[in-house]
């Protein structure tokens, strides 16, 4: 996106907002996969510890959840590519 007809002033609003966006959806995406991985793997509250079968399943789960976070993210810029207008 070009924001060359905007001012410094504006630029740097704008570049601001997209930054606290970028880190709004990070903690969304941070927050979506401790409550999904704790919910799908942590099931002995015995122990203030996780046992091993339960390490391994976080460790699995975490790993699965940012390649499929990273797998979409390249299918929208993708179809966001294909998308643009011609000589963009």
């Amino acid at each position: 996106m070009d924001f060359s007809r905007f001012n410094q002033a504006e630029q740097a609003q704008i570049a601001a907002m997209i930054e606290h966006k970028q880190m709004k959806d990070f903690m969304r995406l941070y927050s979506n996969l401790v409550q999904r991985c704790f919910d799908d793997c942590a099931n002995d509250f015995t122990t203030k510890s996780l046992t091993g079968k339960e390490e391994g399943c976080v460790n699995k789960c975490a790993d699965k959840f940012l390649k499929h976070s990273e797998r979409v993210g390249a299918r929208f810029a993708e179809l966001s590519q294909n998308m643009a207008p011609p000589g963009q």
